[in-house]
């Protein structure tokens, strides 16, 4: 047997775990690839069975219309991102059942018209605009203090303000801008708003407006997207994803105060959102969209059912509990690490839950 001298065999076994090294990671990637793929093809088709316009008809057919009869007259609601589309639907819905609605939206004029109409349609003159930019902790503290000065308990919080840019932008505060909106935002407006929602105990509730999107996303603790080449598409997937975990954490924490912490998916609506960050999407399934109203459903259902009747912490869709995974996506062990994203968060605001 021939026998190699020793610089030669340590070179050969320094080639062979080489090989071995790189075998092992493009099996890696060959299988994060696959498994992406996979999450995106599931997605895709479950959405398409379900989000889209002749999901919500097919499902409504199973709903009782007593469930979003009930009037709710001297309940306060805070709605963000209110001035159009979901938002916009959502707050007319309350309002149209009698409650008392804050509209939080970031534009002035756009929400002035946006409440004007709403009471005119509605008849409810207690429909009131509160602007904030939920892009900025600091603007969502302010509004924080001058809304607890009314020492009004909240009965309804609704997260629903949210955006998808696909470019990378910083805010004056240093956040990626979708992180700051979707996740800092909605974590700052909740945690604000716990000491008035306990007023409304047992009744208050929290429902974040999430995204089917986050079906294919694990939760990560690359909150800001660190990956060089920005993807706004897969950001925001993450985003919702951190907010159906920020839910499920919330309603462990707060289990004993008598308030319920809901997520929801609103399905793929037509509204004008969509057609600004997703046109490709928007065109392609033209006529096959839910309406704004169809999309706030849900959210409606959930402010008005008996809270009884809802499980807190759970992911809802049309009217019922939904997974949170799809079936081999690999995204459930991932929510492990939501006690170390909510210290991010606690860090970031320099607000302590």
């Amino acid at each position: 047997m021939e026998e190699f001298p020793p610089k030669k065999t340590q070179k050969l076994q320094k080639t062979s775990v080489s090989v071995r090294l790189e075998l092992h990671l493009s099996v890696g990637a060959l299988t994060m690839f696959l498994l992406k793929a996979w999450r995106q093809t599931a997605f895709g088709i479950y959405g398409y069975l379900n989000f889209t316009k002749s999901g919500f008809i097919e499902h409504s057919k199973k709903f009782q219309p007593e469930d979003t009869q009930t009037r709710i007259e001297g309940k306060n609601c805070i709605v963000t991102g209110a001035n159009s589309g979901i938002g916009f639907a959502t707050a007319e819905g309350l309002a149209s059942r009698g409650a008392n609605v804050y509209m939080v939206c970031r534009n002035k004029e756009r929400g002035e018209a946006a409440q004007s109409k709403i009471q005119s349609d509605t008849g409810n003159q207690n429909v009131h605009l509160e602007v904030c930019d939920l892009s900025s902790v600091s603007d969502i503290k302010s509004f924080a203090s001058q809304f607890s000065s009314k020492n009004v308990p909240v009965h309804i919080l609704v997260n629903n303000a949210g955006l998808l840019e696909h470019n990378r932008i910083t805010t004056s505060e240093g956040f990626e801008l979708n992180f700051a909106v979707n996740v800092l935002g909605t974590y700052a407006m909740t945690e604000l708003m716990l000491p008035l929602l306990e007023k409304a105990a047992p009744d208050a509730r929290v429902i974040t407006v999430s995204s089917g999107g986050m079906y294919t996303s694990p939760l990560t603790m690359d909150l800001q997207f660190s990956e060089e080449n920005f993807n706004g598409v897969q950001q925001y997937s993450r985003n919702k994803r951190v907010q159906v975990a920020l839910t499920e954490k919330w309603a462990e924490i707060n289990k004993n105060k008598g308030i319920g912490f809901y997520s929801m998916h609103p399905g793929w609506a037509e509204t004008p959102g969509v057609a600004t960050s997703l046109p490709s999407f928007s065109k392609a399934l033209s006529g096959k969209l839910r309406t704004n109203e169809e999309g706030a459903d849900t959210i409606i259902w959930l402010a008005l059912q008996p809270k009884e009747k809802l499980a807190s912490g759970s992911f809802y869709f049309d009217r019922a509990e939904a997974p949170k995974h799809l079936l081999f996506a690999a995204t459930s062990g991932s929510h492990a690490v939501i006690d170390s994203i909510l210290d991010s968060l606690k860090s970031l605001s320099s607000i302590s839950a």
